[in-house]
């Protein structure tokens, strides 16, 4: 991979985060202005894929030790987004919220437009060998697919007629999160104590010696 395809790469990932916070903020600014929780929780959630992209663009080009780091922070950022799914879920629970269709329209709709603009940055890269930048343009081109599903899956719930839905959809997003939490975590684990690895890099010093 050329130089300047690296230096492509880690602006785009940079420019995806950076837009993708101000949109964040933009939406939770107007919660904020018209006293709206779930425009408000919907507006905080993208602080998650900031996270994620930042994450990214921090660990590209750089060693092994950095991708274990960036592998563990991402499995603690996924148990936040759970976390905080089940929070609000409890307090939908104590106070239930009007059902609002053109704010649950606007959260569904633009985590659709934000997932096709993200595929048409990463289009050009979609060649490139590189395990970063493979992984990143994958889950990109699959979020087209799986953000659009989920995003009408979640409007469905949320307009329901009776509210159980909604809960059960809660608790399904909150699971996934976790369950990649686990998988995250149980992988560096596993490749912690794989005793082919300590034993290659133990042979490594002593041939260093």
């Amino acid at each position: 991979m050329s130089r300047e395809t690296a230096r492509a790469y880690t602006l785009t990932i940079w420019g995806i985060a950076l837009g993708i916070l101000v949109f964040a903020i933009a939406v939770v600014l107007r919660a904020l202005a018209v006293g709206n929780p779930q425009l408000f929780k919907d507006g905080v959630d993208w602080v998650y894929d900031v996270a994620l992209y930042g994450i990214a663009a921090l660990v590209f080009g750089r060693d092994a030790r950095a991708e274990r780091v960036a592998a563990f922070a991402i499995g603690a950022v996924m148990a936040v987004a759970g976390l905080h799914t089940l929070y609000d879920l409890a307090d939908k629970i104590a106070t239930p919220r009007p059902i609002e269709i053109w704010t649950l329209g606007f959260s569904a709709g633009s985590a659709v437009v934000i997932a096709v603009l993200i595929v048409a940055v990463l289009w050009r890269f979609r060649r490139e060998d590189n395990p970063v930048i493979k992984a990143t343009w994958l889950s990109s081109r699959n979020d087209v697919i799986s953000t659009t599903g989920f995003a009408l899956l979640g409007l469905g719930a949320r307009v329901a007629p009776v509210r159980w839905p909604e809960y059960l959809f809660d608790l399904f997003v909150a699971g996934i999160c976790f369950q990649a939490t686990w998988a995250i975590w149980r992988s560096l684990r596993r490749n912690a104590a794989d005793p082919a690895v300590q034993n290659k890099a133990a042979t490594g010093q002593a041939g260093g010696l």
